[in-house]
């Protein structure tokens, strides 16, 4: 009789230990104030400008860069279509399409692509891509195509 007690109060106290880890998400505040330190205070190159055309040769190959690097969690078009994961990571993927990235100017998100975002998820690809791929992704991102329109990323469909 004493095992059976000791089991189910120690699956008790796992059970209540566990429950205090949840985290809920940001209130409407606490995201504004955070989406403000991340405009102003921690992603640089406000001021940096794209050196590449903006047309459509360079739009194409933003494209083909974005679709060997940043697929696999953003999606084809940069919305999260067929991402099976976005929405449940913490914080979710975020829409490249939304606001809160578009209002970012072109050095900042070129400095997002080459850093990184912690604690996001977001890996930094300096050392991956050159800087003309990431111009030209951030080109992409200005033209990004309507959700869904491209389909999914095949390799969550195969």
């Amino acid at each position: 009789m004493p095992r059976v007690r000791f089991t189910s109060a120690a699956a008790f106290l796992l059970a209540v230990l566990l429950s205090g880890c949840k985290a809920d998400p940001p209130g409407k505040g606490e995201a504004a104030v955070m989406n403000w330190a991340k405009h102003k205070v921690f992603v640089h190159n406000k001021s940096q400008k794209n050196p590449l055309q903006d047309d459509a040769a360079g739009v194409a190959d933003g494209k083909d860069a974005f679709s060997h690097y940043c697929v696999a969690c953003h999606g084809l078009d940069g919305q999260n279509t067929g991402v099976p994961f976005a929405d449940r990571m913490s914080p979710p993927v975020p829409s490249l399409a939304g606001v809160d990235v578009q209002s970012y100017t072109d050095g900042q998100l070129k400095w997002i692509i080459d850093y990184g975002i912690w604690p996001s998820g977001m890996p930094g690809s300096k050392n991956t891509l050159s800087d003309d791929e990431i111009w030209s992704i951030v080109l992409y991102l200005r033209h990004l195509p309507a959700a869904g329109s491209l389909g999914e990323p095949k390799m969550y469909t195969e």
